[in-house]
């Protein structure tokens, strides 16, 4: 699947250490917030809303959390305004960045934002100069050892899958965003291991990292990027290779 990078292999252990910052709950509960009053309070009826709920269960955000800001969202605990911005960037080694942001002040995040890309070989690029480098993807992650591809393949084929690849743990499946429930479902009625189910923006064609100097500057200006605590998500199009990777990790 092209725009899948192995630095989600990195990323993906990252996300255990992600779950003890103490903005994390803040930023799953902004995005409670943020789906419910855009798509309504009934997870059943809006994906969004049902993706970022079963985010929060996963790291352990308690449900009167998730209850209060999904009635935050619904406006029944008077109106919230949040603004949800994507900034463009240009990190070092020539690497896209699409920076997702839900701010309730934007006169003090993008100036924050700028300060931050300045300090790791980042600027902030017009409008349209990342974007078209992605797709927004339906993506999920199917966990299991001894999974029969072929079998899973037939599945995901019926329900919207447009491709699938191995991945660490598992499958990763890709989709039309309007196909994910779907797909979803479909999966669970199989039986098999759900991991995780989201739309995210894959790169189109991912650029390749092999020199180490350079992965740690991009790699620190992501991860900079992301504690940020407006920052809800951070995608990129650079892929570490494997003995780069090994060597990050020393």
């Amino acid at each position: 699947m092209s725009g899948h990078s192995k630095w989600a292999n990195i990323k993906h252990r990252k996300a255990a250490q992600d779950a003890k910052r103490g903005n994390l709950f803040q930023k799953l509960v902004r995005a409670i917030i943020i789906a419910a009053k855009d798509g309504g309070g009934d997870p059943a009826m809006n994906m969004r809303l049902k993706t970022a709920i079963e985010r929060a269960k996963a790291v352990s955000v308690p449900n009167d959390n998730i209850t209060r800001a999904i009635k935050r969202g619904t406006g029944e605990l008077g109106d919230i305004s949040y603004d949800e911005l994507t900034y463009e960037v240009i990190g070092p080694a020539g690497v896209a960045v699409l920076v997702n942001v839900m701010t309730d002040n934007r006169n003090r995040t993008t100036p924050e934002i700028r300060a931050l890309l300045a300090r790791n070989g980042g600027q902030m690029g017009s409008e349209g100069s990342v974007a078209w480098m992605f797709d927004r993807k339906g993506v999920i992650e199917v966990k299991g050892e001894n999974l029969d591809e072929d079998a899973l393949m037939t599945v995901g084929l019926d329900a919207g899958m447009s491709d699938m690849e191995e991945s660490e743990e598992g499958f990763t499946m890709y989709c039309e965003p309007s196909d994910l429930d779907a797909l979803q479902k479909a999966l669970e009625a199989e039986k098999y291991t759900v991991d995780s189910a989201e739309v995210s923006m894959i790169a189109k064609t991912p650029v390749e990292i092999s020199d180490v100097e350079a992965a740690r500057k991009v790699m620190r200006l992501v991860d900079a990027l992301e504690e940020h605590d407006d920052v809800q998500n951070v995608y990129s199009n650079f892929e570490v290779a494997d003995e780069i990777a090994a060597q990050l990790e020393e």
